[in-house]
This record gives structure tokens, sequence and C-alpha cells, in this order.
């Protein structure tokens, strides 16, 4: 079973119909010992990072999502709660990456939206991609470059398109709405780790 992390977030559902679409049974919860018992978690969103950190602190998810083992794959919001802190309501994140969250500077269109292509995708999470693939994205704020970013993009500036450490993966970007190139790397994921 993979295990979808309900909190307050939006764009939840749309993830689990992707995950369906590829053959996996998947249940959106905020259970403890569900997210614990799943074999793969996914923790995805749309939303505010400030009021999701609430939610997630009030139902002990902070610590329950840093203390997993199975592979876990964070999605837009998902990404910038994985990291250290964001200017978003000056919060204070997970830390499972060492990268701030900023927002992007008023020098072009915020918040960034479309398709762009990545950069630096050598990891198995990119198996099959080319360069020539686009992935689509929907963000105002955006994680630094850092040690574990693992795929790159640019827009006003350079930013962390996909970050891992360990059995922590994440995406800036929505695979769910990426067409065959989000599908792909989905199954990746679902598939290869």
């Amino acid at each position: 079973m993979i295990a979808i992390i309900k909190y307050n977030a939006g764009n939840i559902a749309s993830v689990k119909n992707a995950v369906e679409r590829l053959g996996y049974a998947c249940t959106i919860t905020d259970n403890e010992a569900e997210i614990r018992s799943a074999e793969k978690v996914i923790f995805p969103g749309v939303g505010e990072a400030s009021s999701a950190m609430e939610y997630l602190k009030e139902r002990n998810l902070d610590a329950v999502i840093k203390s997993l083992r199975q592979p876990v794959l964070g999605i837009c919001l998902g990404l910038q709660l994985m990291c250290r802190h964001s200017e978003e309501g000056n919060t204070d994140c997970l830390g499972i990456f060492d990268a701030s969250v900023k927002k992007f500077p008023p020098t072009d269109i915020v918040p960034h939206i479309g398709w762009n292509n990545l950069q630096n995708t050598g990891t198995p999470l990119f198996d099959g991609f080319s360069n020539d693939d686009t992935v689509y994205f929907v963000h105002s704020y955006f994680a630094e470059i850092c040690e574990q970013t693992i795929a790159r993009c640019d827009y006003i500036l350079p930013f962390s398109a996909a970050m891992q450490r360990d059995n922590f993966f994440a995406t800036q970007f929505h695979p769910e709405k990426s067409a065959g190139v989000g599908e792909r790397m989905l199954k990746n994921f679902l598939q290869s780790f």
C-alpha cells in the first residue's frame, strides 16, 4: 500500500488518481500507523508553508515523516516543507534537506507557472528522461541549490527542481500534472526504490 499524507494542503486527490492509474493501491491518510506501515509514502501538496507545518505538528506528523525509513516522495509544497526553513510565513520546516526556501524575486512573472525542462537528471528517479522532456511547475517559492539537489531548473534563477537524501526524494514540479514524463518519474519512484 502507498500512503499519501493528508495534511492542510490541496491537490492530493490528483496524486492519488495518478498512482492508481499506474496500478498501485493507495490511501490518503494522516494516521501514524498507516503511514509507518506503508510500503512507500508520498507527501504532496499545494498550499501555504506555515499553516501546513502547523497541521503536521498538531498531529505529530512532522516527527513521523522525519523518522520514516521507507522511500518517501515529496511534491511541490512537500519538497519545500522537507527543507530547513521557508520564507513563506518565516517557517521552520522539517530539515530533511539542507536548503532554505525563498520567494522568487519579482523580476519576471511570479508565480512560476508552466512547462520547463530539467538539468542534471542523472539519477534513477529520472531513468528514461531526455534533455527535451518538460515538466509542469506552479510555485512562488523555490528551494536553493544544495548538496541534495538531483535536478535543477532555471526560472529567474537556478533552483532545486528535485532533491534526494537517503530514502527521501522530492520534486518541485508536479509529476501528476506532467503527462507521460511525470508518469514515468512516478513509476520510477514506485518501482525502483
